[in-house]
């Protein structure tokens, strides 16, 4: 896999969305501003959203492109959005938005290991109780090993 895919300044520990779709663009934002994907890669993340959700449980969504806009991506990278006020997610609660883009393949890694985090409830929680992007990034760096 590719360097660091998730850094501390693709972290926002506050997101300003009210809705899934707004989450998607503030999660598809963070990816276009580190340069990993393209404007139109944000909106095969919403596509997709249409199509089937990514809603995984635990309070979490990874929103990520159709496997036509894979040439969007520039690089592999994770973008985390919290959300204080849970967003309504298809009829589940969300409060953690991981916008994903994976180079080739990388992506089924990137995911697995975000599974890993989000199946411990422990984890959940210290994500709910960190107090800034730093501390979310404390918990979540382990997605960037190899």
């Amino acid at each position: 896999m590719s360097a660091e895919i998730l850094t501390v300044g693709n972290i926002v520990a506050s997101g300003n969305a009210t809705t899934r779709d707004e989450a998607i663009a503030e999660a598809g934002r963070v990816l276009v501003n580190a340069g990993a994907v393209t404007e139109a890669y944000v909106t095969a993340m919403r596509d997709r959203e249409e199509t089937v959700s990514t809603y995984m449980g635990n309070y979490l969504a990874i929103p990520h492109g159709t496997n036509e806009a894979k040439d969007e991506i520039k690089s592999s990278a994770l973008s985390f959005i919290r959300y204080a006020t849970p967003i309504d997610w298809g009829g589940d609660e969300v409060r953690f938005v991981v916008g994903i883009a994976g180079v080739e393949n990388e992506h089924l890694e990137i995911l697995s290991k975000i599974a890993i985090v989000f199946s411990e409830e422990e984890s959940v929680q210290q994500l709910i109780d960190a107090a800034d992007a730093e501390a979310l990034y404390g918990v979540l760096e382990e997605v960037n090993d190899q």
